[in-house]
């Protein structure tokens, strides 16, 4: 049975963050994620979750300075320290959210750094988080980006990241994976959620071209999701797209699964 999520820091805009979560509750949905919690309060975040219902499925690790540009800093060899730290924090707030899954991104490579270097940092950064998540009974998923939308990101394919989940060798790290940038990196959608389905902890998804709702682009997801739900999987699908008018307007495609 196929279930959505809502993510917040990109569906129902039109309000502030926090009440978006009574929006995705008068949209039908039973869940949300978001890109990061840490600008509010969680206490009053739980509470909002707790009046509406609400499961918080997801969010990311801490990722350095989002308005700057930065899309995380796992693979960054001089901020192994501010990682950790926002490790701390994330397991704080999925404590206080009910969240059992963190995100892990990458980041983008700093302009000339070693790869080995960079890929040795990420190794030893993801194997110190999924370590300390696992104490906490929290999972961690490492999520490949296009490199259309972000350049330069360090994890971009399926592939990749497999390489680097049995590197860390951790049973805590799973694959999140996001529909809309690895139709963008290499198609071959339902083939290759079928080959990967046990190892996927999180899907997202968004049409393509546009990052808009299913319905707008070139994917067929009445297809895919029904492909997805033959497989077994009951996790969350998280709705991580730009709504291409207003958000409720652009939700008749999710009918059928609210």
């Amino acid at each position: 049975m196929t279930r959505l999520c809502a993510n917040l820091s990109m569906l129902f805009r039109e309000v502030d963050f926090p009440d978006r979560l009574a929006a995705a509750a008068r949209a039908g949905f039973k869940a949300v994620e978001c890109h990061f919690p840490y600008d509010y309060d969680r206490e009053l975040l739980a509470e909002l979750l707790h009046e509406h219902g609400l499961t918080q499925a997801l969010f990311n690790l801490p990722a350095g300075d989002w308005g700057a540009g930065e899309r995380g800093i796992a693979c960054h060899p001089d901020r192994i320290g501010e990682f950790q730290d926002g490790v701390g924090l994330a397991i704080e707030y999925a404590r206080a959210l009910g969240c059992s899954r963190v995100n892990c991104l990458a980041g983008i490579a700093p302009s000339g750094a070693d790869p080995y270097l960079l890929r040795s940092t990420l190794l030893d950064n993801l194997g110190y988080a999924a370590g300390k998540l696992a104490e906490a009974d929290i999972g961690l998923l490492l999520e490949p980006i296009n490199t259309r939308d972000v350049p330069g990101f360090q994890v971009c394919r399926t592939r990749q990241a497999m390489e680097i989940m049995d590197a860390v060798k951790s049973d805590n790290l799973s694959l999140q994976y996001d529909i809309y940038h690895m139709q963008i990196m290499e198609g071959d959608l339902a083939c290759t959620i079928g080959n990967l389905i046990d190892r996927i902890g999180h899907i997202q998804l968004a049409d393509n071209p546009g990052r808009h709702e299913p319905g707008t682009g070139e994917i067929n997801f009445r297809f895919l999701l029904a492909h997805i739900d033959s497989l077994g999987y009951e996790g969350w699908i998280g709705c991580e797209y730009s709504p291409a008018g207003e958000t409720g307007a652009g939700l008749e495609w999710a009918g059928p699964y609210l």
